[in-house]
């Protein structure tokens, strides 16, 4: 039986390439600085981003923690959209573990903030009814509003906001590279106008572990000692940083065929009855959708038993294409899904 997992990009597998690297992966102690393999991918992270420096971490939930906590200190206040993941989507880190509250303004239906809206949201500091603005944050792409993308030019609009009140701005970059790959601009151009930025290695480059943080070389040694005091350093971490550096090699530009991939799924999604979705509105990976059926869960089964694999049967499905789907996958899952919706 063909087997679509459609969870998420987090279920790729490393490519051949990827394991032959970590078998061969030269390791060392990187708590101590020693793992020159580890060494290597965050020399050459930061170098596509155009940052100073960068650090090799465990997950993109714990990239962002501490790149918040070595922004923010206690009390202090995040500024960031409604539906990022941040926000929704990681455990409230940063109140938990920082005492950093989050401060939200509307995403938009593309993920953008409202300039003037994240303006408004800044404190005055000069009162001492308020909390400290200390970062603004943005999401690209943006997961809950669809996998969209933000240009150069609309992560400077917020940039702008933030230097103009001597604050950062970090970009959750964990699908940065999907943007980038759409609008076929280099990352670091996509990234110029901000001070940090985290990115998944384990989605679409398809590692099976690891994120990178980026900023300037004081931001990054702030962000080990974070990574360290939540039990983020890891020892003979070149096996894993093996994988990164052919992920930045090698998988970067076939991001194109994921994309294509959406595309073909959410355009045959369209045509099915009882599926609404606006193909125009798919920018990369991620496909959302609303489903009319009598029994949600009954369906969901249905694609499982003919080994489909989604998230979730509730109000909106996502569907994510990744290098584990091809085109094929794509035919297969459109022809279940028509029939599994008149059955």
């Amino acid at each position: 039986m063909t087997k679509v997992d459609l969870r998420s990009d987090t279920v790729t597998h490393p490519s051949p390439e990827m394991r032959e690297a970590i078998a061969k992966a030269e390791i060392g102690d990187d708590v101590f600085n020693d793992d020159p393999s580890v060494n290597k991918l965050e020399e050459i992270a930061a170098a596509k981003l155009g940052k100073e420096a960068s650090v090799f971490v465990a997950s993109g939930t714990m990239g962002n923690l501490i790149s918040v906590l070595s922004h923010c200190g206690r009390g202090d206040e995040i500024i960031l959209g409604d539906k990022s993941h941040i926000f929704r989507s990681e455990a409230g880190g940063a109140a938990a573990l920082g005492g950093v509250s989050y401060n939200t303004v509307r995403n938009d239906a593309r993920g953008m903030l409202d300039p003037s809206e994240v303006e408004e949201a800044i404190r005055d500091s000069t009162n001492n009814h308020n909390p400290h603005t200390a970062v603004i944050a943005i999401e690209n792409t943006q997961n809950n509003c669809g996998g969209r993308v933000l240009t150069p030019q609309d992560t400077e609009l917020i940039a702008n906001v933030a230097h103009n009140y001597e604050l950062p701005l970090h970009v959750d970059g964990a699908r940065i590279f999907n943007a980038a790959v759409k609008l076929e601009t280099p990352v670091d151009a996509m990234l110029k106008e901000a001070d940090t930025v985290s990115f998944c290695l384990s989605k679409g480059l398809s590692c099976p572990v690891g994120s990178i943080v980026a900023g300037t070389y004081e931001f990054v040694e702030e962000a080990r000692r974070w990574r360290k005091m939540v039990g983020g350093g890891m020892r003979q971490a070149g096996f894993l940083a093996a994988a990164g550096i052919v992920a930045l090699d090698q998988m970067v530009d076939r991001l194109a065929e994921d994309h294509a991939n959406a595309k073909k799924l959410a355009e045959g999604l369209s045509k099915i009855d009882g599926v609404t979705i606006d193909p125009d509105s798919v920018d990369t990976n991620l496909v959302f959708f609303e489903v009319e059926h009598p029994n949600k869960n009954e369906l969901m089964k249905k694609l499982e038993s003919e080994g489909i694999k989604g998230a979730s049967p509730y109000s909106r499905w996502r569907f994510v294409t990744h290098y584990g789907v091809d085109s094929e996958d794509i035919d297969y899952v459109l022809e279940v899904m028509a029939n599994a919706m008149t059955s």
